[in-house]
């Protein structure tokens, strides 16, 4: 679950401020839509960026339990043996 809300929140959170504050400048300086795509295209590469940094801390997460639990296994097996 805490996954799924940091993911949704990169990807939603930047689009909206982009959303909004593009929106927002492309009214005050009459650049429609430039501005907007700009910041949309900005908002794209902060969520990718924002992705690959959640996918890879877990990945390397996953590998240190794996890592962990293999270990105590194997300590298992050769108290077991003994």
């Amino acid at each position: 679950m805490v996954i799924f809300s940091q993911v949704t929140g990169l990807i939603a959170g930047p689009i909206l401020i982009a959303l909004f504050v593009g929106k927002a400048l492309d009214r005050k300086y009459g650049t429609e839509p430039w501005i907007f795509l700009g910041l949309t295209g900005i908002a794209f590469l902060i969520s990718s960026l924002g992705i690959v940094s959640i996918t890879i801390k877990y990945t390397k997460k996953l590998e240190k339990e794996l890592k962990d639990k293999k270990a105590n296994s194997e300590e298992k097996n050769n108290n077991n043996q003994i």
